[in-house]
């Protein structure tokens, strides 16, 4: 099959188009490298299976012709991270929102099979026991920047799964919890690559907060493979599905974790959120995925460890970095 991934260059979009031309399919990227680099697609390209479309996915016009070009879609392209979000509020809104109606529209016009990726971010403060699809989301006032993005998100599910309802169209929503993984940035606030940055390069491991908040990290490439089985399930058009794994780690200790798995001399130091972050930010503590239903639909399960990501992504940062060894960081 050919596959349209928009924002395919990016951190999870690339790992997509790895495993999709793995398995025998074509790809179309379409990506404006806001956020996306052509570096992590280079691989998938040289393959012959795989071509990249340097353009919006605003423009009506290209979206329309790639995606008759295609079989299904795969919509990732977003503002994404917490700094785009806090120091960008109506760039997250336009563009996440019109890139959806865009892309939604046309292909409930075509009649291509979607899986539109969303967020956690969707449930708000939700917080405690795990989250399921059907859990009420409470979201904070609209002078806090942060809430733009999961408002923008929940635009696009309800648009997708509105056309669902009224016109058939073959949409997948699936809600990411944390992805990590090799090609992360750390440049808009994703805590994993940064703190291996930081270990890696032996500076001091910055800790927003107190360190007490955690998250619930899942693997990109436990993530891709839970996107390759719910495309291909019918049972799974018309529904939104969590992905992620449900244990939990404090941020404080991904960094002692981080620091240890390196071999590194960095030391941890605390900073204040109101120092990290623009105002707007708003930090919210824990936030753990149900995954039942992805299970159920699938049989899928997370496989990889919290010390498997961490591993993965020093080695990815240790590669970008050769001479390492320099730096006076021991290499494990």
């Amino acid at each position: 099959m050919r596959f349209l991934i928009t924002g395919g260059a990016g951190f999870i979009g690339s790992h997509l188009c790895d495993a999709l031309v793995g398995r025998g399919d074509e790809v179309l990227i379409l990506d404006d490298l806001s956020t996306g680099l052509r570096e992590n697609v280079a691989p998938v390209l040289q393959t012959g299976r795989a071509e990249l479309v340097e353009g919006s996915v605003l423009d009506e016009n290209l979206v329309r012709q790639l995606l008759s070009e295609s079989d299904v879609c795969v919509h990732l392209a977003a503002v994404v991270g917490v700094h785009l979000v806090v120091e960008q509020p109506v760039e997250t809104l336009l563009r996440n929102v019109r890139g959806a109606d865009t892309l939604l529209s046309v292909t409930a016009t075509l009649g291509k099979r979607v899986l539109f990726a969303s967020t956690s971010e969707v449930y708000g403060k939700t917080a405690g026991a795990a989250i399921a699809e059907d859990a009420d989301r409470v979201v904070g006032p609209t002078s806090t920047a942060r809430w733009n993005y999961a408002t923008s998100k929940a635009f696009g599910e309800a648009l997708a799964l509105g056309y669902h309802r009224e016109r058939g169209a073959e949409n997948i929503v699936v809600r990411f919890f944390n992805t990590v993984g090799p090609r992360q940035t750390g440049k808009y606030g994703m805590v994993l690559p940064r703190f291996v940055r930081q270990a890696v390069s032996g500076t001091d491991v910055t800790v927003y907060g107190d360190g007490t908040q955690s998250r619930c990290f899942a693997h990109v490439f436990d993530s891709v493979e839970a996107m390759l089985r719910l495309l291909d399930t019918d049972a799974a058009v018309g529904r939104a599905v969590n992905i992620g794994r449900d244990s939990a780690i404090s941020i404080l200790d991904l960094a002692r974790h981080v620091i240890a798995r390196a071999g590194s001399d960095s030391v941890i130091r605390f900073v204040p959120y109101e120092e990290a972050y623009d105002e707007g930010f708003e930090e919210l503590g824990r936030r753990k995925p149900d995954t039942a239903l992805l299970q159920e639909l699938t049989g899928w399960r997370p496989t990889r460890t919290i010390d498997e990501m961490i591993d993965d992504v020093i080695a990815h940062e240790r590669s970008r970095v050769p001479a390492m060894a320099g730096l006076g960081v021991r290499v494990a």
